[in-house]
């Protein structure tokens, strides 16, 4: 910039003018230049420490061959370095970890190079595949309260939802129910066959009782991929809509209030909650849509 022409004046800017508009100190730049020239790559400034880089390396990576455990971070590194004798700091430990790859992977790497899927969770049609999940909130008077809830992928209906004080698998399966009532007709062997649930592996979802009765009524299990919640996106991000819309704005004294209140909710949300990806159509509004007067009537 300071070997620049100006427009106006028709001389070079100049490297005192440049460096004071930038703020910054020309002796800075004077020595980045020379150790450009000279190809000298910056280094650490103060004492080099017990050894060498290369050598400090070499002992991080004998510490690491010779631990029994794998993917201990730079801390416990740092830490059998000093019982070995070697005492440096931990951000130097850090330092080289990072720069020679040898810091431990935070998540398992896929095998293969392909994607296991494309990222796409939604159906076009209705009750093909719903998704389920559990958050916790406090009433007044009972303590904490979980809510249950069950959103069709497709329309981003609300086809169920509860609240129960305790959190277990047989509380979890109301809202599966009251959307098998709704759109299938009833609650018999196989009256929801063709039905995908995606659900996490929390225990309540993984258990026994929750998965043979899901399994009885035709529904198939989807369950998410560990460590990997937007497989399960639809009713992770319904769950921040009920939060920033009813459960942060209302307090309740009973779980049984709670309940009553989210079934209004329900009736509200499924009413006049508006999707942009429909055009902003509202869930009913989508399932009438897709499946004519006739078969939304018979649901």
């Amino acid at each position: 910039m300071s070997t620049a022409i100006s427009v106006s004046e028709h001389r070079r800017y100049g490297l005192e003018r440049v460096s004071r508009v930038w703020q910054v100190c020309r002796s800075a730049i004077y020595a980045r230049r020379a150790r450009a020239l000279a190809g000298v790559a910056p280094t650490r400034r103060g004492p080099q420490g017990p050894c060498s880089d290369p050598e400090l390396v070499a002992r991080i990576r004998k510490v690491i061959d010779d631990s029994p455990f794998t993917g201990e971070g730079y801390r416990k590194i740092w830490a059998r370095l000093r019982r070995a004798g070697v005492r440096t700091s931990k951000e130097r430990v850090r330092r080289l970890m990072r720069e020679y790859g040898l810091q431990a992977q935070s998540r398992p790497a896929k095998p293969g190079s392909e994607k296991l899927h494309d990222g796409h969770i939604t159906t076009a049609m209705p009750n093909l595949m719903w998704g389920t999940d559990m958050t916790t909130t406090a009433t007044v008077g009972q303590g904490q309260a979980a809510v249950f809830i069950a959103l069709d992928h497709c329309t981003g209906e609300l086809v169920g939802i509860h609240a129960s004080k305790r959190q277990d698998r047989f509380e979890a399966l109301e809202p599966i129910r009251q959307g098998v009532n709704k759109h299938f007709g009833g609650f018999a062997a196989g009256c929801a066959a063709g039905l995908m649930l995606r659900h996490d592996h929390g225990s309540n979802y993984m258990a026994e009782d929750f998965q043979n009765e899901i399994k009885f009524l035709g529904i198939e299990s989807s369950p998410a991929f560990v460590r990997e919640p937007e497989c399960n996106g639809c009713a992770e991000r319904f769950m921040r809509t009920l939060k920033e819309n009813f459960l942060w704005l209302h307090h309740f004294q009973t779980v049984e209030e709670l309940r009553v209140a989210l079934l209004e909710f329900q009736r509200v949300y499924n009413s006049q909650w508006i999707l942009q990806r429909h055009g902003y159509r509202t869930p009913d509004q989508v399932y009438a849509d897709l499946t004519g007067p006739g078969l939304a009537d018979a649901a």
